[in-house]
């Protein structure tokens, strides 16, 4: 029974959008979608002392006009350095920092992408290697859309040949399972709740951090802390 998930592609997201990867066989990133200011398609949370601080990645949007993820660009150059910098900063401290910083900061200097769909890709791609999760992530411009919300997304399940649908919580304002069991195709909800804590810098502990957090504070590690991720799978 083959799994699907779908998403908008996000920038160094939390733990849990790793889980929803992990949990299926195929991860789609819908970036044919709308792209949404002050959002988490290109901006995210990491821990300082002075507390929650936002990366944010500077784009190029065009007024109120409707502009999707995979067409909004990067408006500025030198964003990847004052990211890096930022995150050097305030993880040198993290236990497993010295062991990921070479590779992450080649990650950062080396960003030349200039559309925000691409780089969010490369970082999901990175976080997952890391990570040990093997799912194949692929676009939804792979896939032929039409209809509205709700049919789309079937319409990928369908032309992707899947049997279950992994969904996160939020979708449950507009999707119609009706038309889902129709087709055949399960719908099944990813449940975020109950994450165990783990080694935190900076006071409280936050879970709605980057998934930066959990790597660089638990390294191989991680897997532990989450939920469909297996312990053994990241690389020792």
């Amino acid at each position: 029974m083959k799994r699907i998930a779908i998403s908008q592609s996000n920038y160094i997201p939390w733990k849990g959008y790793f889980d929803l990867i992990a949990g299926v066989d195929e991860f789609v990133l819908y970036d044919d979608a709308q792209y949404t200011r002050r959002d988490w398609r290109n901006r995210n949370l990491v821990k300082t002392p002075s507390g929650l601080h936002w990366l944010t990645i500077p784009v190029q949007v065009k007024g109120r006009f409707h502009q999707r993820i995979c067409d909004t660009g990067i408006s500025e150059d030198d964003w990847p350095l004052r990211h890096w910098r930022t995150i050097e900063l305030n993880y040198a401290r993290a236990a497993h920092f010295d062991r990921f910083a070479p590779e992450l900061e080649r990650l950062y200097r080396e960003c030349h992408e200039t559309r925000l769909s691409e780089v969010n890709r490369r970082f999901l791609d990175w976080a997952c290697a890391t990570l040990g999760i093997r799912t194949r992530l692929t676009w939804s411009s792979d896939y032929a859309l039409t209809g509205d919300r709700s049919e789309r997304l079937l319409g990928i399940c369908r032309q992707a040949g899947a049997a279950m649908y992994l969904s996160g919580p939020a979708a449950k304002d507009y999707l119609d399972e009706a038309k889902f069991a129709a087709a055949g195709v399960q719908v099944a909800w990813m449940d975020y709740a109950g994450y165990p804590p783990y080694r935190q810098l900076f006071g409280e502990f936050q879970h709605g951090v980057s998934i930066l957090d959990l790597i660089l504070n638990e390294g191989p590690g991680a897997p532990a802390f989450m939920k469909n991720v297996r312990p053994d799978a990241a690389p020792a």
